[in-house]
Order: structure tokens, then C-alpha cells, then sequence
């Protein structure tokens, strides 16, 4: 078992009941979960590595692959929806050359499509990072992307 393994794990009791918080805490350290993470944790708290496999697919929260420095999420609730979120999404789609739920490249940018970020009487909405973007317009994605863009 690696050393960030190890450290992880300290902090966490030998219990089936701590798989989500371990989850987590390796997402944290690793930025996704690395494919050898579910046996190293069925390992380390007694079950199944399918049953952490299982655990890991059935929440939204976590990411298999590598994430970009900065998450962009476009808001696909209702009012977003009605006014042009989709438009919005392929816009970010072409100029990032991804599709939605992957990650540029160059690991700058990941693209993903979220239910609501609350924020109804802004839409269309998008988030990348902490930043919020309301009333966006499909010919303002390029100027998002260029005032977003992560230096790696």
C-alpha cells in the first residue's frame, strides 16, 4: 500500500461505514479515484471490492478519471433549460473539444452538466469554479473560457 494510502487510511477506523468518507478523501488527495483505489480500500475495511466499486458508481459525487484545474458546470435546471442551456453547452462543447462529462487534454478544463446551482433568476447559469456566470449568452462562452483559464 503506497504512502497516500496509508495516510488516508489513519484517519479512518477499519469499518464498512467509512467507505463514502474514504472515498472522498482519496478523491481529495488524487483530484479522481485511481482504478486501484476500490481494491486497496475493499482491502483495508473488509468487503468486496465490487461493493466499493458498487458504492463509488452509485454517487455523482465522484470521478473516475482525471478532473481539469478548473470545473466548469452548466446549469441544466428548468429555467436554464427554457432559456438556452443546451445552446450554452454545445458552445463549451466545440470550443473546448470535449464532450460533456470529460476532461480537455491539457487538463485545464473539465466539462460536466449539473441539476441546479440555484441561482433560477440568473439563467442560463454557468459555474467554472467558484465563479458564477448568469444571463450567459452562447457568444460570451469564448471570453468565459479566456477569463477561466487555469495556468498548469
Amino acid at each position: 500500500m503506497s504512502e497516500s494510502y496509508q495516510k488516508i487510511f489513519s484517519a479512518f477506523e477499519k469499518e464498512k461505514k467509512n467507505v463514502i468518507p474514504i472515498l472522498q478523501a482519496v478523491q481529495h488527495e488524487f483530484g479522481y479515484l485511481p482504478e486501484e483505489c476500490f481494491k486497496v480500500i475493499a482491502e483495508y475495511v473488509g468487503i468486496p471490492e465490487s461493493n466499493v466499486y458498487g458504492t463509488a458508481t452509485f454517487f455523482s459525487q465522484f470521478y473516475f478519471s482525471p478532473r481539469g484545474k478548473a470545473e466548469i458546470k452548466v446549469c441544466q435546471g428548468t429555467a436554464c433549460h427554457v432559456r438556452g442551456a443546451n445552446q450554452i453547452m454545445d458552445t463549451f462543447e466545440r470550443e473546448l473539444g470535449v464532450c460533456c462529462g470529460q476532461t480537455t487534454e491539457d487538463k485545464k478544463f473539465s466539462l460536466e452538466r449539473v441539476n441546479c446551482v440555484g441561482s433560477c433568476a440568473l439563467a442560463p447559469v454557468v459555474m467554472v469554479g467558484d465563479d458564477i456566470y448568469g444571463r450567459l449568452e452562447s457568444k460570451k462562452v469564448k471570453e468565459v473560457l479566456k477569463k477561466s483559464e487555469p495556468e498548469i
